[in-house]
């Protein structure tokens, strides 16, 4: 399961499970990048922890900003190469998100998104932990999952995603109330309010929730 992005959930096929969005879904993902893009115009230095195929990514690229993305997919990290191009202000690296190979208070904002923290299947808290050691003091972290609201789009999406041989095929008996259970291994859990502040429990930092669109919830986190 920790390789199912890199084996089997990469590149073209990662790209396919957008391309297969609903009008709903499609909604709720330009909310989503509206959110960031707000918050980026701000940064002058910006991370994203699992950029995949840079879809996000390559709506932050501008002028005057260094974009880094990191991956553990070398096929995704290729085909976001070829979509974003090489002179626009991007770097790509191979890196696991829960040990970033990047010295500390360095970045102006560090984003894991599109629930990234269920996704990743990593050890959260050290995931959260990282990301708060590479942010500058004054800097922001934000985080996002789904709002309860969007369970029946979310699932709906799923669905399709399964329906086209993408994901596996989902458990329906084991599915429901925030989670999601494929027959071939693929889990997807939801982060809500409670895990966000469990999360970041204890941690030198101020947190503050954000809910959009009735599909995207947000944890905005910021160093003091």
């Amino acid at each position: 399961m920790n390789d199912y992005y890199s084996e089997r959930l990469s590149a073209h096929r990662l790209k396919l499970c957008y391309e297969l969005a609903p009008p709903r879904v499609r909604r709720y993902l330009e909310a989503e990048s509206a959110f960031v893009l707000d918050y980026a115009r701000r940064a002058k230095l910006i991370l994203e922890l699992g950029c995949g195929y840079g879809r996000v990514l390559q709506t932050l690229c501008a002028p005057n900003r260094t974009v880094v993305g990191v991956d553990t997919s070398l096929d995704s990290l290729r085909l976001a190469g070829r979509t974003i191009g090489s002179d626009r202000g991007c770097c790509l690296v191979a890196m696991d998100a829960a040990c970033l190979g990047f010295g500390k208070n360095l970045f102006d904002l560090v984003l894991c998104i599109q629930n990234g923290l269920s996704a990743f299947k990593v050890d959260q808290r050290t995931l959260v932990a990282e990301a708060i050691r590479v942010t500058r003091p004054g800097g922001k972290v934000i985080l996002s999952s789904y709002s309860e609201k969007f369970w029946d789009d979310r699932l709906h999406w799923f669905r399709l995603q399964a329906a086209q041989g993408v994901l596996g095929e989902i458990d329906e008996e084991a599915t429901g109330d925030g989670l999601i259970v494929c027959r071939d291994g693929f889990v997807a859990t939801t982060i809500d309010r409670n895990d966000f502040s469990r999360l970041l429990s204890g941690l030198p930092v101020e947190f503050n929730f954000v809910e959009r669109d009735d599909s995207c919830l947000f944890c905005v986190v910021t160093l003091p």
